[in-house]
């Protein structure tokens, strides 16, 4: 029998470094937290009165490394926009996919736009709008908004021809319903008396079935019959 005593396996040493794809995820995770810090600041204090110093000290980050997620505020306020309006296109095309009656779909839809300009991404897009971003940027918001203002008429089209909506102007009613449900992102307080499932769920309400309480049939005229006299004998 050998005595050579064995060699024990060398421990292996823990790499410092994270690996290519775990690096990828943390990236993404800082860069999301850059973007949603930005839009909370943007939504507290105006776009112009946000400095990228005020995002970074937010972050406890030094200014030049937020330059390793964003290129600029322009950037930073373009990319809120378009994860807003992404998310609320995603809610649309899911209400679509499941199908059903045309006013139904278009309750989901008005119940998943209502959500998002209640969420830091959503209320930067209704309070900052499209006048700060550069021409060719703003250029690109009008066409992802022009998605979503044709999904809401079709709905509303095809809520004409299936008999739950009343006949009307598509165009001007799916003005009115987006832009009354846009300006719930300019009042909204997180620290509110309502939740965001009691606005959207009281907004949608009166906007579907108005403030008006129905009116009471009148009386009918038609004139009373008399009851036969009785014959005395």
């Amino acid at each position: 029998m050998s005595t050579t005593p064995r060699r024990r396996a060398a421990k292996a040493i823990a790499s410092p470094w994270l690996a290519a794809g775990a690096r990828g995820d943390q990236r993404e995770k800082k860069r999301q937290a850059v973007l949603q810090t930005a839009a909370r600041l943007f939504n507290e204090r105006g776009f112009h009165a946000t400095s990228l110093d005020d995002i970074a000290e937010r972050l406890h980050v030094s200014k030049p490394t937020l330059y390793y997620y964003v290129k600029s505020k322009d950037d930073i306020l373009l990319e809120c926009v378009r994860t807003a309006l992404a998310t609320m296109q995603q809610g649309i095309a899911e209400v679509r996919q499941q199908g059903g009656r045309a006013l139904d779909q278009l309750r989901a839809c008005m119940r998943s736009y209502a959500a998002i300009v209640m969420d830091d991404f959503g209320q930067c897009v209704i309070r900052i709008g499209e006048d700060p971003l550069p021409p060719p940027l703003r250029k690109e918001l009008r066409r992802l908004k022009a998605g979503i203002d044709h999904e809401f008429r079709r709905l509303v089209t095809e809520g004409m021809a299936e008999g739950s909506l009343q006949p009307c102007d598509p165009k001007l009613a799916a003005f009115m319903l987006a832009g009354a449900l846009s300006w719930i992102g300019r009042w909204y307080r997180p620290d509110g008396a309502m939740t965001p499932e009691q606005i959207a769920d009281q907004g949608i309400a009166l906007l579907l079935g108005g403030v008006l309480a129905p009116v009471p049939s009148p009386p009918s005229s038609a004139p009373r019959r008399r009851a036969p006299r009785k014959s005395t004998p």
